[in-house]
């Protein structure tokens, strides 16, 4: 997961991915993860052409929807 937290440019370290996942979630079922609010525009369409293209992020940004979400 790092190297998806350094391609949308937030900090990729181990504490600091913890950190984001605890400060953001969890987000409400309905919310796509490209769709949350903590995104910048860049960063929600990487995240909604990964998923959608499924494109090798596919799989990593499937994890943190689910980590960022009550699953």
């Amino acid at each position: 997961m790092s190297m998806l937290f350094a391609q949308l440019g937030e900090a990729n370290d181990h504490g600091s991915i913890e950190r984001f996942i605890r400060t953001n979630r969890p987000l409400a079922g309905s919310v796509l993860l490209h769709e949350a609010t903590f995104w910048s525009s860049a960063q929600a369409v990487f995240l909604r052409e990964a998923i959608s293209d499924d494109a090798n992020w596919a799989v990593i940004a499937d994890e943190l929807n689910a980590a960022l979400h009550d699953h």
